[in-house]
């Protein structure tokens, strides 16, 4: 059986983040994406376009020295979008970070128009950044 195309989508973006691919990104998010990050760290905000998502995904591996990093625990797809089930880990002035990620995506033509992080005890990911 096939994988839905909306499956397809994110797993490309998911691929291209972890490369670093930004050709691959700029052809996976359109030109107009907003990413929404929820909390009180200096990260959360709404992102609006290519540049300042692709900004912020930069900014997590220069503020981690590299080390942020998703393990995929599963991908769920429709027709309007997907749901990502990530562990997210990262090191940062000697702290650690080690949270689970629920992602939302709204996907049409074939492109993530929107995103939505949701993590597992979030006060974790606020403290890791501050």
């Amino acid at each position: 059986m096939n994988d839905h195309p909306n499956l397809e989508v994110m797993k490309r973006a998911v691929q291209a983040f972890r490369e670093g691919d930004g050709a691959t990104l700029a052809q996976v998010f359109s030109t107009d994406v907003v990413w929404h990050v929820p909390g009180t760290s200096s990260l959360a905000k709404d992102y609006r376009g290519q540049a300042e998502v692709f900004g912020f995904f930069g900014r997590l591996m220069e503020l981690t020295g590299g080390t942020f990093a998703l393990e995929s625990l599963d991908m769920f797809a429709n027709d309007r979008g997907g749901v990502f089930v990530d562990r997210v880990t990262a090191e940062r002035n000697g702290r650690k970070l080690d949270v689970r990620l629920l992602l939302q995506v709204i996907i049409k033509d074939g492109q993530i128009v929107e995103g939505f992080d949701c993590f597992h005890q979030e006060h974790l990911w606020d403290a890791f950044w501050a």
